[in-house]
């Protein structure tokens, strides 16, 4: 019986066209020059204007991944969105996507996993690739900036577009895939992001005014030390499910919500800090879109090479997250 792999073959990213700088945001809430940086490491984010749209962000991605994989378009079996922030409410924007790349062979559906929507596609994607033997489109993509309160500091200062793309293909190494995964959510926190109107539980009422439709974060500390506790310990268990030590990776991809996020975990797993791919500088956070955006603008400065092992993690509203480890 032959048994399948799985490999990352293509990487794509995309961001609309307008660059946000700090000095922006910080005149408009009253903040000091270099508050943001200070407390997010960000310094520049992109924001789609009128006329873009979260399927055409996802589509350039996603293109770019399939031309980097030297993939044909028939050979696509499944196509995978993760995104907060779809085109509409319903119908589904993964079958557009699909469409807009010439998919005709190829399933779609969205996933709603918030920052770590990405996480749960890719191991959904590697499920399929191992069953099936067919390749699997995966593209995390937001444009938060029409969700964002722009009166409300602690997501106005964070929050970004973006998509980013992998394509997943079969083959029939069997180091290559997904190593382990360890996937958590605790709806504890479930009301710690959310934007409160909009879904089947408060539906548009004529009462209700703008803001109730924009993203609100109710404890930005706890929300960080949850992600951070959260994020820590999935990856732990990832890398012990794994059988490596945390020397073993060779590059570490986390979510990009806040930098000194990233460096608490770091210090926490006892990875080396320059292993971190770091876009959040001039990228921001774009939820599920900042793992993919990061594997391929890493993978533009200095390709992934066959065997090298990646720790992925993440953590975002519900509160859901986790870790894997995968080894291109």
């Amino acid at each position: 019986m032959l048994t399948w792999s799985s490999h990352m073959a293509g990487f794509g990213h995309a961001v609309p066209a307008r660059c946000v700088e700090n000095a922006e945001i910080e005149a408009q809430l009253g903040l000091g020059t270099g508050w943001i940086e200070r407390r997010t490491g960000i310094r520049t984010r992109y924001w789609a204007q009128d006329g873009e749209t979260l399927s055409g962000l996802a589509a350039e991605a996603g293109r770019m991944a399939l031309q980097d994989a030297r993939i044909a378009s028939n050979e696509v079996a499944l196509t995978l969105l993760a995104t907060s922030t779809p085109d509409h409410l319903l119908p589904p924007s993964a079958p557009l996507l699909a469409h807009r790349l010439g998919l005709v062979n190829s399933g779609a559906i969205d996933l709603a996993g918030a920052c770590s929507g990405f996480l749960y596609a890719l191991v959904l994607a590697d499920g399929f690739v191992r069953a099936h033997g067919r390749a699997v489109l995966v593209v995390a993509a937001n444009i938060l900036s029409r969700r964002i309160n722009p009166a409300e500091r602690a997501s106005a200062v964070l929050f970004a577009d973006a998509a980013g793309a992998v394509v997943l293909a079969p083959g029939r190494d069997r180091q290559s895939g997904l190593l382990s995964a360890d996937l958590a959510s605790d709806g504890s926190g479930y009301d710690l992001i959310k934007i409160p109107a909009g879904g089947s539980n408060r539906p548009f009422a004529r009462d209700m005014s703008a803001q109730d439709f924009l993203m609100t974060m109710q404890d930005g500390r706890e929300v960080f030390s949850r992600a951070v506790a959260l994020m820590t310990r999935t990856s732990k268990r990832a890398l012990e499910q794994a059988g490596i030590g945390a020397a073993a990776v060779d590059r570490f991809v986390p979510h990009q919500a806040n930098a000194r996020m990233f460096d608490l975990i770091c210090g926490n797993l006892g990875i080396e800090p320059e292993k971190t791919i770091r876009t959040i500088e001039t990228f921001g956070n774009s939820s599920a879109a900042t793992i993919p955006l990061s594997l391929s603008v890493a993978n533009i400065k200095r390709r992934f090479v066959e065997g090298e092992k990646l720790l992925l993690t993440a953590a975002g509203a519900g509160l859901t997250g986790g870790a894997i480890v995968f080894a291109v």
